[in-house]
């Protein structure tokens, strides 16, 4: 039955990508439009082919919810490293970072930084953790020890609205990538990808999702590494002479706007040091907490550690990710340097206006282009492509468990579900989110993807980091202090990341300078709220509930550090 609804799917997707092509093709004739890359359509028809049959071999694998959810705990350390790399390597990484480093320079390397010190949190304290206490969800261990409801409820809603952030930029830079090389708008771009994510994750489930991310960083890594090879090529293997290039193109940038030799030269010098991106100590402390806590508290990314058959694998999930995650962003620095010297100036890849064809998020697609042509370009295209649908399936996959198994399973049939009406509820959510990504896509199509998932990490960071640092590792967390404080992280992150600069400005179109949250990023000020919030309403409850959550600790300590009895409660 599966296998057949998966034909279905792999029709429809096929379906859509053709109509793509075809719109793209009766468009060519309008001059408003990008024309139509035949190489990368055949490329994207390719990647997406392949994919659906793997979906269509998870498929038949698929027959429980402990498939669906963590392909049955039998993905060994080194896959699952390179599926986590392929799940963090997302289009923020890859479009959003090299677009910031050509705007900003080495301020751009603050996303690099603080995306990879997070690592050493999830090595040290997280992982084995993890494992030793979890099946499905971050939420199994948040809640190991503490009433059920309260806090399932409270993760179940820190985990959809990361995921919503999360899922903005990706459509994002979805939308952007195909609407540059189908000639599409930019709404039919989005609605496509929604389609074909909706199909990955309905049908194929995590093996599905792991595979595709498998191959998809394989992919990424080539090919970033091909690009970061010919930029330095170009200069002799030299940083100082990329560098020195750089700084020329932005002077010769500034004088061509009118500016004079000597203030041209200060404002190129500016991309060789910080502070034209975060420009005040709070909003660069801020910003560097979300994107190291955020890390710790992503859903899709803890989720992906219950995938494993045991801890000493969870570990080498981590050792991996973080080897082939540190190595990528140091070809995402060279990219974009390598796109300031080759794409910036190039009128072949601007608008009459000065502005990059297809938005600022496509500076790596362009620089593609420069270095390999057009069957290059196709490539990374694809790429980019199976970049975002890898990462926004795994992003779906959680957010759909935090609602059949936290919220349905636990919550709302008390742990009496059986395993085909939560995949029936898991199936129905896919397809909610899948229509909530394509609506908030549309919304925030100016938005700087990389940016957009800082959003993401500071929700991260203010609400699923606090509980679930606590509540492992700290004996008198309380069921209700873990709920109160999570809750109020979470809500304290939403609303000042309403009303900053970003959203109550650039997205809700309000006056310049009217913003409430004058700062970057909420992290600071949230998740401080968030960790004060479960350790004042955890030390002021002395109820019954309270006492029983304190005297779990020991056996909750004995059991993520042993893995004592986790083996027993993850065999399905």
């Amino acid at each position: 039955m599966i296998g057949r609804y998966a034909r279905l799917g792999g029709g429809l997707a096929l379906a859509l990508l053709s109509a793509a092509a075809l719109a793209a093709g009766g468009d060519l004739g309008q001059a408003e439009k990008q024309a139509t890359n035949w190489t990368a359509i055949i490329m994207f028809a390719a990647f997406v082919t392949g994919t659906l049959f793997i979906t269509k071999w998870a498929a038949a694998k698929t027959k429980s919810a402990a498939d669906f959810y963590t392909a049955g705990g039998g993905i060994t350390g080194f896959q699952n490293g390179l599926a986590i790399a392929g799940d963090y390597m997302s289009a923020a990484s890859f479009l959003g970072i090299s677009a910031a480093v050509m705007v900003s320079g080495y301020d751009g390397l603050i996303y690099s930084i603080g995306f990879l010190v997070g690592w050493p949190i999830i090595t040290f304290l997280m992982a084995e953790k993890l494992r030793n206490l979890g099946k499905f969800t971050f939420a199994d261990v948040a809640a190991y020890r503490f009433e059920q409801t309260p806090i399932r409820a409270f993760a179940a809603s820190g985990t959809l609205v990361v995921v919503a952030f999360y899922l903005i930029a990706q459509m994002v830079g979805a939308g952007q990538l195909i609407k540059l090389l189908f000639g599409l708008e930019y709404w039919m771009a989005v609605v496509i990808v929604g389609a074909l994510m909706m199909v990955y994750v309905l049908f194929g489930g995590m093996t599905a999702t792991t595979w595709v991310q498998i191959i998809k960083a394989v992919l990424l890594l080539s090919g970033a590494s091909f690009m970061a090879f010919i930029v330095m090529m170009n200069y002799g293997f030299s940083p100082e002479q990329l560098f020195a290039a750089s700084v020329k193109v932005k002077a010769d940038a500034a004088v061509a706007i009118g500016k004079s030799p000597e203030e041209a030269s200060v404002l190129a010098q500016a991309i060789m040091g910080p502070g034209s991106f975060i420009k005040d100590p709070i909003s660069a402390i801020s910003f560097g907490m979300a994107l190291m806590f955020g890390t710790a508290g992503l859903p899709h990314i803890l989720m992906r550690f219950f995938t494993v058959p045991d801890a000493k694998e969870a570990r080498k999930s981590v050792f991996w990710a973080t080897t082939w995650i540190g190595y990528f962003y140091i070809l995402t620095f060279i990219i974009g340097f390598g796109a300031i010297v080759l794409v910036s100036n190039n009128p072949e890849f601007l608008e009459p206006s000065g502005a990059l064809k297809g938005g600022g998020n496509m500076a790596a697609i362009h620089l593609a282009n420069a270095v390999g042509g057009n069957v290059f370009l196709g490539f990374m295209s694809a790429v980019a492509f199976a970049t975002i649908l890898a990462v926004v399936a795994g992003l779906t996959l959680s957010g759909a468990s935090a609602v059949s198994h936290d919220l349905y399973a636990t919550v709302f049939k008390k742990g009496n579900a059986d395993s085909a009406s939560e995949l029936r509820v898991s199936r129905i959510t896919t397809i909610a989110l899948g229509i909530i990504a394509v609506v908030l896509g549309i919304a925030f199509e100016k938005q700087n993807i990389a940016f957009m998932v800082s959003l993401a990490f500071a929700i991260a960071a203010s609400a699923n980091f606090p509980v679930l640092f606590m509540s492992v590792l700290w004996k008198d967390c309380t069921t209700r202090g873990a709920t109160i404080g999570g809750f109020l992280g979470l809500i304290t992150a939403v609303g000042l990341t309403v009303v900053s600069p970003s959203v109550w400005e650039a997205t809700l179109g309000n006056p310049k300078g009217s913003a409430l949250f004058p700062y970057t990023s909420p992290a600071l000020f949230s998740m401080t709220a968030g960790f004060l919030g479960i350790w004042l309403f955890s030390i002021l409850d002395n109820s019954a509930r309270a006492k029983a959550d304190r005297a779990g600790y020991l056996a909750q300590r004995v059991r993520s550090e042993t893995g004592i009895g986790a083996a027993s409660a993850s065999s399905h």
